[in-house]
This record gives C-alpha cells, structure tokens and sequence, in this order.
C-alpha cells in the first residue's frame, strides 16, 4: 500500500517539510487549523486556496515568522529556525518589502542570496559571483544584470528574486504566488526552471492560482481552506466537488 502525500511509514525518507497539528490564529481569528502536510524531498507541491485561505500564514509559519498556539514545524528535521541559520529553506514572498528606488543593482540583489556563504565580511569569492552569474542565466536576467532593480518589469522583479533564492542553494524553496501579475514570457522561464530545479533535488512548495498549470508543473497539490481539505496527486486532489468546497465558502483575512 502507498502512503498519501501528507502521511509517513517506516522506510520513508526523511520528509523536506513536515507540519504537524499546526494552528495559528491571528487574534481571535483562526487562519490555520489543525494543518499537517509532509512533502518528501525532490518534488514541487502546489499550494491551492481563495485569498485568505491561509496560505501566506503557512509559508510565514514555516520561516518562523509567526509565531504558531499549537502545532510543529520541521524542514529536513530540524527547528524553522534552525533550518533557515544552516541555509536549508528560501523564501520568496508575494510581495517583497523593497524600496524600489533604492540605487541596488539586480545582480547585488541576487547576490543577497550569498550572504550565508560569505562570513561576517560580506565579501564574495570568486565562486559567489559565479553562483550569481549562473543564477541571473536561468532566469534570463544576464543582460539586466547592472539594471536598477526598480527599473525592471513585474516579471522580471519576480524572476529576480528566484535568483537570489537559486543563488542561496537552499534545498527547499518556498515561493508564494511567483506567477501572480507576471508577463507570459516570465511564468515561462520559471516554470520550466522550477521543473529543473526539482530535478536537481530541489523541492518547491508554490502557490498559485492557476489550477490548469497545476498538473503539467506539480507532482501534487494541497488543496488549503485554513486546513488541509486535500493532499494528494493533482488529479485527486482539484475535483470538482474539493474545489466546490474550497471556493465555494468564505475565508477569513490574512494579514499579508
């Protein structure tokens, strides 16, 4: 018999993420309830659910942003916080705490992605700015490298900041909504980036509201409504009647 997605046996490997009973609620609000997930390394898990549905609350969740009532977070078997100190976990948001006028090079922003690898001097070797380099060329930023990081396009933004989180080489990467306001061209590169990175050994938790590209990009899906309505390949998991359920009834507000 094969074990679900969201479940362990004996002789599993051990999972890149594993939520456990997490709860969290914001004030008298409960954005989370109950959720546990466990997605095994080396494979991209869509992350499906209206607005609100808790889906920022759980990737806030599991960097250790947030603060849970109840509930464990473990990536590759360790504490959140300990993951993110060893480099195992990046994160990109849905929409990055940037001041878009600041005079910071796309190139210097991928290269924040480095930062854990440089020590307390902050200053890249050789192998950093060819981890750079090599980053800016698979999301097809090399000519805009010396471009002001507020001068490029939402796209390209987006596709900025997968570098800097290909730059950083962490094991598991966390993208929320990397395809919402993007040009085709860009959800192109990074699908298909996505799908190389996973195999490489990446695995990919990515949330998106585009259900059709789901089964073409996921090896599944979690179907999210401030718990886990459905965790499995993707064809089980956006039937009709869970979908139904998921956008059929209102959802609280997130704070993000």
């Amino acid at each position: 018999m094969t074990a679900t997605p969201g479940t362990s046996r004996i002789g599993d490997p051990p999972a890149a993420l594993h939520v456990e009973a997490l709860t969290v609620s914001y004030q008298d609000v409960r954005a989370l309830d109950n959720v546990t997930v466990r997605i095994l390394p080396s494979r991209i898990c869509g992350l499906v659910g209206v607005n609100g549905s808790g889906k920022s609350t759980l990737f806030k969740s599991l960097m250790g942003l947030l603060q849970p009532d109840s509930g464990s977070v473990r990536l590759f078997g360790c504490d959140n916080l300990t993951a993110r100190r060893q480099g195992f976990v990046s994160y990109v948001p849905q929409a990055e705490d940037v001041d878009w006028d600041f005079p910071v090079s796309v190139e210097d922003v991928v290269l924040m992605g480095r930062y854990r690898h440089m020590g307390a001097t902050r200053r890249p070797s050789e192998h950093d700015r060819h981890a750079v380099g090599a980053a800016l060329a698979r999301v097809g930023l090399s000519d805009l490298r010396r471009r002001q990081i507020g001068e490029l396009s939402g796209g390209q933004r987006k596709r900025a900041f997968v570098a800097r989180s290909i730059a950083q080489d962490a094991p598991l990467l966390l993208l929320d909504e990397p395809f919402a306001g993007v040009d085709r061209t860009s959800e192109a590169t990074m699908v298909a980036l996505l799908k190389e990175l996973r195999d490489e050994g990446k695995t990919v938790l990515v949330s998106t509201h585009d259900l059709a590209g789901i089964p073409q990009l996921c090896n599944e899906a979690i179907l999210l409504h401030n718990r886990v309505l459905a965790h499995g390949e993707p064809a089980e998991v956006l039937t009709h009647e869970n979908l139904a359920q998921a956008f059929g009834q209102p959802a609280v507000r997130e704070d993000s």
